[in-house]
């Protein structure tokens, strides 16, 4: 059974940074592709980034590409989410996803939509103030 569970999020200014974390625990992951999503409120979970386990290969929204960075610890079953150059438009709350791809990779745009993951943690809240 895969759990996952965020951290790190939390109140910031416009410009700062923070990183989310995200301990996953359950069968191997690989052949997994594991991934960021964030929901603002009233509005569709909407996709961040993610990164292929195996590959470490990665791919990330229109809205967060150079200042997000999401990178896994195969050893430590970690991912995270490095977020530079915050805006208040950032805040939202953040989820944990993980997805059994098998050996057949969908393609990025297949991964974008929420509906295709299977397991979530719980959230992390991520405010940025101006």
């Amino acid at each position: 059974q895969v759990q996952l569970v965020e951290s790190g999020g939390g109140l910031v200014q416009a410009g700062d940074s923070l990183k989310l974390s995200c301990a996953a625990s359950g069968p191997t992951f690989s052949n997994y592709a594991m991934g960021w999503f964030r929901e603002h409120p009233r509005k569709e979970r909407e996709f961040v980034a993610l990164i292929r386990w195996n590959e470490g290969s990665t791919h990330y929204a229109d809205s967060v590409k150079d200042r997000f960075t999401i990178s896994r610890d195969n050893a430590k079953n970690m991912m995270y989410l490095q977020m530079n150059s915050l805006k208040p438009e950032d805040t939202a709350l953040y989820y944990c996803a993980a997805e059994y791809t098998g050996t057949r990779y969908l393609g990025n745009d297949y991964y974008q939509r929420s509906q295709r993951w299977d397991h979530w943690g719980q959230g992390t809240q991520v405010t940025v103030s101006s």
